[in-house]
């Protein structure tokens, strides 16, 4: 121990000195101030395109608003679109920007800005009874003639005039200074390379999923796209929620982690839904709380935030006996030398505001000053009572009017991230359906001033990866992209897949094979196998064993799996020193399709065989009937008693559907077990010819207990190409007692127009056609 951490102490010291050095000549090369260019160009309100329900005036409602430019303002009221055509000299990013008035609200009052037609977002003009300025962001013009429309949301503005300039992008030069000065070898390795590539390439990730989903399969969505592109992430994305005071229990997070880093020589970050008792006033210290009797989310539990940072109170005591379970994980990792990017109390502003008003989760109910009362008591804890020093503390912003002042501070952040989920909920630019592939790179450059430019900016979670080509010409230099599980990443609603390939096999994309070695003891180079994918064809005149060749480098095979499962050596392969042959009548008993078996070694990477297995004696004819469910939800409120889904299912294939062969699902939590009854209050087709069963799953899984299953008699009729069938449904149970569907899997919290839904499923004689099941 003695000699691990005399070695310790010298890498920091010599770390700490290249970094005064180096702090030091960036000081003296350090040019003289320049003086303010003219911006590129500046448009008076009265000299755009205005539409006929807007005005220019030079006083409202008799009263004169002195100081303008020109010959008068515009006066946006309740409607209205001024519309810019500007002319840029090269494709690039601008910045955009109004002098404006904004008296009438203190809230703000809303607009929406399009570049070239396409809505960049919606902007909150804060109040003002002076003429200022207000920043729309960097946005992407294209050499030659853009237009630029800023349209009323709740209007009510005065815009005096328009400019629009070079963007002047922050250099992205981050400084591998931690705030932890006792970071471990391995963690300052990892913020040296962090640092290194911020700004010049994307780290490519994927969230895992927890808690025993995928049937157990932690591996499914990194095989996924492992198959697609032939890549896997370089980060993984982990969760500590099930380490906890109340229900928790091994689900293999931390073992996972080791692997991760260790074996597969990956990156690896964590966050952590930490839950409370839903009634935390009967809950006594130390108690068993059942899962379906915790929860994260402020509305749906007595825990009082406030107190939680007030020592002696049940709160602090109950939050402080969450912290000890959490660092008896990140206790594992650093005995193991495994840094972990950590995002504690993530998302904590939520939908906006300083109180915690839109707040998601418990952790910041009570507002922006008691958040980081609670960060600054997780950092002092683990960092000193704990004395964990493998941490790179991430905190997640928005970047709301409100969000510098939840911000934790300089010196307990080293990095802070972004959740981008903007493609089915948040969306701006009026579609539907479809992946938003867009960089939102006026949302980078809003977080890297949030720090003035002192901190890397992530990619934290997103639905929608961003194109590497609006990466690229936009200059938004996220520093990694992690896409959460299950349909945010592999259904098309989500993430094309041709974009998905597009992305992990370019140059500017890092994935887990161009990693480098990021261990700092690790004298040896990983083991190798030869060749790293072969094709296994089960047809009797072709199958034969597969031999693999090792290059061992100084390490020792320890076993082969798949999918988790451990091969039995001598049965499913042998080995020698520098050989392993896999067995025909091993591989005969794998499924057709894409399989991966990971060879384990005792130090280094593993190395993973992709087999492609075929079976050339069989022919499939794959069915080409396809369904597409769109849906809305005719009640959105978050508390009701009454559920009431509209389903239009149309047939996208080549083929005539019989509807008596369709099976339609809608997930949703019980939330209090009674009996239901189900409406078909209308149906394209008749509402005597739909049927509906209740069905209660054997395991519940995260948003539903229940589903409800829609199908159809035989004089439904036929469903053909291009025809679409409605349905507008109710369920309710028969005591009228209240669902809350705000968490329910199958839910859609806004929207009254048919969309495509994929947490509805579809079945075509018992085949899933549509949607990812929960």
């Amino acid at each position: 121990m003695g000699t691990k951490n005399g070695w310790r102490e010298r890498i920091q010291k010599a770390l700490a000195i290249m970094l005064v050095s180096t702090l030091l000549l960036g000081m003296l090369a350090l040019p003289a101030p320049a003086q303010a260019d003219a911006p590129l160009l500046t448009i008076e309100g009265e000299d755009a395109q205005l539409t006929s329900d807007l005005q220019v005036v030079t006083q409202i409602y008799g009263q004169p608003k002195p100081g303008y430019s020109g010959s008068g303002f515009v006066w946006m009221q309740g409607s209205g679109t001024i519309t810019l055509d500007v002319t840029v000299p090269e494709t690039g990013m601008y910045s955009i920007s109004t002098r404006y008035m904004q008296e009438l609200s203190m809230d703000g009052r809303l607009q929406y800005l399009a570049v070239n037609g396409v809505t960049k977002g919606s902007y909150m003009l804060p109040y003002t009874t002076t003429w200022s300025d207000y920043d729309f962001g960097f946005h992407k013009l294209n050499k030659g003639s853009n237009t630029i429309q800023l349209k009323a949301g709740w209007g009510y503005a005065y815009f005096d005039t328009f400019t629009v300039d070079y963007a002047d992008l922050d250099p992205l030069n981050v400084q591998p200074v931690l705030t932890d000065s006792q970071a471990t070898p391995e963690t300052q390795l990892l913020m040296n390379y962090l640092t290194e590539v911020y700004g010049h390439k994307i780290i490519s990730g994927q969230q895992e999923i927890y808690g025993g989903g995928n049937d157990g399969n932690s591996e499914l969505e990194f095989e996924w796209i492992h198959d697609l592109t032939g890549k896997y992430p370089a980060i993984r994305g982990f969760d500590f929620m099930n380490y906890n005071p109340l229900y928790g229990w091994e689900d293999g997070t931390t073992d996972r982690l080791i692997d991760w880093v260790n074996n597969r020589g990956g990156i690896a970050t964590a966050s952590w839904h930490i839950n409370v008792p839903r009634n935390f006033t009967t809950y006594q210290l130390g108690d068993f709380v059942d899962w379906k009797e915790a929860t994260y989310k402020p509305t749906e539990t007595n825990f009082d935030t406030a107190k939680a940072v007030i020592p002696g109170t049940k709160e602090y005591q109950y939050v402080m006996m969450t912290i000890e379970d959490l660092a008896e994980q990140l206790q594992i990792l650093q005995d193991n030398d495994v840094p972990v990017i950590f995002r504690p109390y993530h998302e904590a502003e939520g939908n906006g505001g300083l109180n915690g008003e839109g707040a998601w989760f418990w952790w910041a109910s009570a507002g922006a000053d008691v958040y980081k009362k609670l960060w600054d008591m997780i950092y002092t804890e683990l960092t000193e009572t704990y004395d964990l020093h493998n941490l790179i503390w991430t905190y997640n912003s928005y970047v709301y009017s409100t969000s510098p002042a939840w911000y934790p501070g300089d010196d307990q952040v080293d990095l802070v991230g972004f959740d981008k989920y903007n493609t089915i909920y948040n969306r701006y630019d009026g579609l539907s359906g479809v992946p938003n592939e867009d960089a939102i790179t006026s949302t980078f450059y809003q977080l890297v001033n949030l720090t003035n430019g002192k901190k890397m900016v992530a990619m934290t979670e997103n639905d929608t990866v961003p194109s590497v080509k609006n990466l690229t010409e936009e200059k938004a230099g996220w520093l990694y992209f992690l896409p959460w599980y299950g349909e945010h990443l592999m259904s098309e609603a989500f993430n094309y897949a041709a974009t998905l390939k597009t992305l992990y096999q370019s140059d500017y994309v890092i994935t887990l094979d161009e990693l480098p070695d990021l261990k700092a003891n690790q004298p040896n180079p990983s083991a190798v196998i030869s060749p790293g994918s072969a094709t296994f064809d089960k047809a009797t005149s072709h199958a034969q064993d597969i031999t693999i060749s090792l290059t061992l480098n100084g390490h020792q095979l320890t076993g082969i799996s798949k999918g988790g499962v451990n091969l039995a050596s001598g049965q499913h392969y042998t080995a020698s020193e520098s050989t392993v042959v896999l067995k025909q009548a091993y591989l005969t008993t794998l499924p057709l399709g894409q399989t991966s078996l990971t060879f384990h070694f005792d130090q280094g990477k593993d190395a993973v065989l992709k087999l492609n297995v075929v079976d050339s004696s069989v022919v499939v004819v794959p069915p080409d009937s396809k369904l597409t469910i769109q849906a809305y939800n005719g009640n959105t409120s978050a508390s009701t008693n009454g559920i009431a889904p509209k389903f239009k299912l149309i047939n996208s294939g080549n083929t005539a559907i019989p509807l008596s062969d369709v099976k339609v699902r809608y997930y949703y939590t019980i939330d209090g077990e009674q009996a239901q009854t189900f409406w078909s209050d209308w149906a394209s087709v008749g509402s005597a010819n739909v049927t509906s069963t209740f069905v209660k799953l054997d395991t519940p899984v995260t948003g539903a207990d229940y589903y409800v299953e829609l199908g159809f008699t035989s004089n439904a009729g036929v469903l053909n190409p291009g025809e679409s069938a409605e349905i507008q449904a109710r369920f309710s149970k028969n005591n009228w007692s209240n669902y809350n569907q705000s968490d329910d899997y199958s839910f859609m919290a806004t929207g009254n127009q048919y969309a495509n839904h994929s947490k509805i499923t579809g079945y075509v004689s018992d085949q899933l056609v549509w949607g990812v099941e929960p």
